[in-house]
């Protein structure tokens, strides 16, 4: 049994978090843990991700460019989240400890 450091923990539940569209499956895939391991560090977080879509509607519709933009900033803040997980996973499974 694996014993992973608070932060590498935190910083798990974090990216789970972040990409709603994601399963644990996957995201334990990315990360190189047992899906079961993330699951529990999820329940003890209490974390939650917002289900279904929010009441509020703009009221005017973006422009293509303006929804491609946001899409891409979204695209581009998660996998710089997850560079930096897996930045840190890679540094923890080599043998340097420090976070």
């Amino acid at each position: 049994m694996k014993n992973y450091p608070p932060q590498f923990k935190a910083d798990a539940v974090g990216l789970y978090q972040s990409r709603p569209e994601a399963t644990i499956r996957q995201v334990a895939a990315d990360l190189g843990i047992n899906p079961e391991t993330l699951r529990n560090w999820v329940r003890a977080a209490g974390a939650s991700r917002p289900r279904g879509r929010r009441a509020e509607a703009p009221t005017e519709p973006p422009s293509p460019m303006e929804a491609e933009n946001a899409a891409l900033r979204k695209k581009v803040r998660e996998l710089e989240e997850e560079r930096e997980i897996l930045r840190k996973a890679a540094k923890y499974f080599a043998g340097e400890t420090r976070w």
